[in-house]
């Protein structure tokens, strides 16, 4: 199960993300918003996250206007490792090399067609594991300063 947010400015691609996670018969939760009424971020942010942290949620998928909002608040979050991405490459990498399970993108940044293809190689692209996982451990522990 996927879960969604995005304030006023990345509502539009929350909803096209939606239909986009229908046609490829993945589950998905839509944690808001559900308008363009102006919102504030973190409070999306906080909630996608949340359900990924608590299992709940396999990934998220996070859009505002710039994606750099999202981002930080989700990483705030324990086990979230969040990334925003601007490129297909940025998003395999994120899931190849640091086992990203957040998503966040920029509405005003990144051009529809090209959101859709990040978000779909997102999903598809699988965590490498070997030296990787040895670097992602050390993502949420504080023994390694």
């Amino acid at each position: 199960m996927i879960a969604l947010g995005a304030d006023h400015a990345g509502f539009e691609y929350k909803e096209k993300i939606k239909a986009l996670l229908q046609s490829m018969n993945v589950p998905f939760e839509d944690l808001g918003t559900h308008s363009l009424d102006s919102t504030d971020y973190p409070d999306y942010a906080h909630q996608v996250s949340l359900a990924v942290a608590a299992g709940k949620a396999e990934f998220g998928i996070l859009v505002c206007g710039t994606g750099i909002g999202m981002s930080i608040v989700a990483n705030k979050h324990s086990g979230i490792r969040a990334a925003n991405t601007e490129s297909v490459a940025g998003a395999k990498l994120a899931r190849q090399h640091n086992n990203a399970n957040i998503l966040a993108l920029g509405a005003r940044l990144t051009p529809w067609e090209t959101a859709k293809e990040i978000v779909q190689a997102f999903l598809a692209t699988p965590f490498e594991g070997g030296r990787h996982q040895r670097r992602v451990d050390k993502i949420h522990t504080l023994t390694n300063l």
